[in-house]
């Protein structure tokens, strides 16, 4: 890779190696739940390979071999090194394909159904040292053994689809939330992936880097990590109502998550344990994926979002949080007095059932 600024960031050295480790053991929890559910319905490769045929993905490489530069041995060598050792430490088992686009808008993503293919453009290139260019392939490896692409194609067509719907019934309201649901689901996924690039990269400073030089910019050497992470909690559970109300809209739209939080997040994937527990081998591995429970995962999901819920300090979630509490509390005293009254020992009028046999025994 041409020298450049922050070059000197590429320690030669070994890599830990996860032999048929599932993505299970880095998808985000919401991530994990909609892949073990879409992989447990029936037919569901089948009903991919008719869906596929409202994207040409024959047209696709063909402009990318017409328009971009494939890497291989011959060109972009050190990519096609960094994207083999990536494919080897994820074990994913075949080699996918990778193309540097003209655009200096710093991007990366994963196209394809039947050939999943990692697109970069020279914009992220350039800005990127080779450690900090490990986690980015890392990230789309991710993507890759997961799946996204496969399902985010699928995904792609069903919103549209359900676009054209929208004088139905169901209305336009219906179908936002719909929509906005799937927008979700890609915002875990790329935080799934980030996992799966700390994972490949195997420093967390490089990753870091990464992200904070998607946010700012070649500047490094003006920006400082822990201040980065400490506008991502600022950003998190800063402001007031109007404020929150103002992350919430500004976030319907977007396929990612903002990228101060994503460094955040990672890091919150580091302390709790999770990436030390994979670098020392446990992990779940592929071959136990079909009896992986859609019902646990669901849970698992739920426990986290709880988990988020209860930590936040954003002043909307905790209205809704007060909110939700003093609800479930009502529910519980509700649930209680019927209980006093009409529970498995009374009647209808609150006496005890058998009250009168005892007193006639």
């Amino acid at each position: 890779m041409p020298e450049r600024e922050g070059s000197e960031n590429t320690p030669e050295r070994n890599r830990q190696r996860f032999p048929g480790i599932s993505s299970r053991a880095y998808e985000h929890p919401s991530d994990r739940t909609a892949l073990v559910a879409l992989r447990k319905i029936e037919g569901f490769d089948m009903l991919l390979r008719k869906l596929s045929g409202f994207i040409d993905e024959r047209k696709i490489r063909l402009s990318l071999l017409a328009d971009g530069v494939k890497v291989g041995d011959l060109q972009f060598p050190r990519l096609q090194t960094m994207l083999k050792d990536a494919v080897d430490v994820l074990d994913i088992g075949f080699m996918p394909e990778m193309y540097v686009v003209q655009n200096p808008v710093p991007n990366a993503f994963t196209i394809g159904m039947d050939r999943p293919t990692i697109v970069l453009t020279t914009g992220l290139y350039e800005l990127m040292d080779e450690e900090e260019m490990r986690f980015i392939v890392g990230h789309e490896a991710g993507h890759v053994l997961s799946g996204h692409a496969v399902y985010r194609t699928m995904l792609f067509w069903l919103t549209n689809f359900a676009t054209k719907l929208a004088w139905m019934p169901i209305g336009k309201w219906g179908i936002d939330m719909f929509i906005n649901a799937l927008l979700e689901w890609f915002r875990k996924a790329e935080l799934s992936c980030d996992r799966a690039g700390l994972l490949v990269e195997q420093d967390l400073d490089a990753a870091m880097r990464s992200l904070m030089k998607l946010a700012g910019g070649s500047h490094l050497a003006e920006m400082n990590p822990i201040a980065f992470l400490e506008q991502a909690r600022e950003h998190e559970g800063g402001g007031g109502m109007r404020e929150s109300i103002l992350k919430l809209m500004s976030l319907r739209e977007r396929t990612h998550p903002y990228t101060s939080i994503r460094a955040l997040e990672l890091t919150r994937w580091v302390e709790a344990g999770d990436y030390q527990r994979v670098m020392g081998g446990t992990y779940p591995r592929r071959e136990e994926d079909p009896q992986a429970s859609v019902r646990e995962e669901a849970k698992a999901a739920a426990s986290q979002y709880k988990e988020n819920f209860e930590k936040t300090t954003d002043p909307l979630l905790t209205k809704v949080r007060g909110f939700a509490d003093e609800v479930a509390g009502v529910g519980s005293r509700i649930g209680e007095t019927m209980y006093r009254k009409w529970g498995p020992n009374r009647g209808p009028d609150g006496a005890e059932e058998g009250a009168e046999e005892g007193a006639e025994d």
